[in-house]
């Protein structure tokens, strides 16, 4: 399922065994425009009535602040919910972004979905 969110911006659903998978489209000129991410996330999650995410960021390129300020607030609402939020798929300069803002505890990251609802071993900066 697509969601859109803003001009460009887009959310790519699958639903999964206990899981809520979102694949995460930033515009294709670039991540211009700041958006309701948490929220529009959120809201997906209660229609599908389901606690557990994974966000897909493979398509992300820059993680900007605005962004990381989104992905606090979503994983503050999910924790209150006794939910599980992982990160998949993130770039490594990203990964160091998370790391000096020391959010990597809080996101750990993971190559695949699979791995992420696993819970296997994050994936490590360089």
């Amino acid at each position: 399922m697509l969601v859109d969110l803003a001009p460009g911006w887009n959310l790519e659903m699958d639903r999964g065994p206990d899981w809520l998978f979102i694949k995460v489209v930033p515009p294709a000129g670039g991540e211009i425009a700041e958006v309701e991410l948490a929220e529009a996330i959120w809201d997906r999650m209660q229609q599908q009535f389901n606690h557990r995410v994974v966000l897909e960021m493979d398509q992300v390129t820059l993680l900007r602040s605005w962004l990381i300020s989104q992905l606090v607030m979503l994983h503050k609402r999910v924790v209150a919910h006794e939910g599980l939020m992982r990160l998949a798929g993130m770039n490594d300069s990203n990964q160091q972004v998370l790391h000096m803002v020391r959010l990597d505890e809080r996101f750990p990251q993971y190559a695949t979905r699979g791995d992420a609802v696993m819970g296997h071993r994050p994936k490590q900066p360089r």
